[in-house]
């Protein structure tokens, strides 16, 4: 009887560890997308990036452009999440933003910014934090973390032939987003393209003249690289 009781123990450890790998396989077949969750500004602090963008361009060419393809946008939270549950988180932003009334907000624009990138720097518009973006951030921290995974590739990421290219810098991002972007990490701002350093540092020294705005819609939307927002999956005005 011992031995019996030895040999089912066995066996049930084997389909245990058989049904355990079945299930990661499984988890690491699904389809996964990487998705920021953003304010998008109104139509005049969008215009200003726009400009902002093209002086950009004219320093280096091969950069991207602000368009309806690269949105200019305040990321609040990006995510690797299933992408057989998009529809419920569209669902649960949509509760949130029945008592965040994020038209009505006023945000200050203060001052730019950039992070080196190889010999390129990427530059961004920098807001102030305010209490109402780190309450929305926390929200959506919380709604979200259920359908999340803890990191993705670059078939996570929206591409095109033109534009096939995930760098590392960028997948790691998303995955490191929290803690390393969120609560009193959290820095809001506008992703406004990518210059040579010199020109970057010339730009710095420019006076910055502050401008308030306000948020047009809430958006989610498919990453691409350099944290662009690509592909808009919902909107909610």
């Amino acid at each position: 009887m011992l031995r019996y009781m030895k040999v089912l123990a066995v066996l049930d450890i084997c389909l245990g560890t058989l049904f355990g790998h079945i299930a990661t396989a499984g988890e690491k077949q699904s389809p996964i997308t990487a998705i920021n969750i953003a304010l998008e500004p109104d139509a005049a602090m969008a215009q200003y990036a726009e400009a902002a963008n093209a002086s950009l361009l004219d320093d280096y060419p091969k950069g991207f452009a602000l368009d309806a393809s690269h949105r200019p946008h305040i990321t609040i939270l990006q995510r690797y999440v299933r992408t057989a549950d998009l529809e419920k988180i569209y669902a649960a932003v949509g509760e949130i933003l029945i008592t965040e009334k994020v038209g009505n907000w006023k945000l200050k624009a203060f001052k730019y910014h950039y992070s080196s990138w190889k010999n390129l720097g990427l530059a961004s518009i920098v807001l102030e934090p305010t209490d109402d973006l780190l309450k929305l951030q926390q929200k959506l921290m919380n709604i979200v973390t259920p359908f999340t995974v803890k990191t993705g590739s670059a078939t996570a990421f929206f591409t095109t032939p033109e534009e096939p290219d995930i760098n590392q810098s960028t997948i790691d991002y998303v995955a490191t987003f929290i803690p390393k972007q969120t609560g009193k990490n959290f820095n809001p701002h506008i992703t406004i393209g990518l210059a040579s350093t010199d020109h970057l540092k010339e730009m710095l020294t420019q006076p910055f003249d502050v401008i308030t705005f306000s948020p047009d819609r809430l958006s989610v939307y498919q990453l691409g690289n350099f944290g662009t927002a690509r592909k808009k999956l919902k909107k909610w005005n």
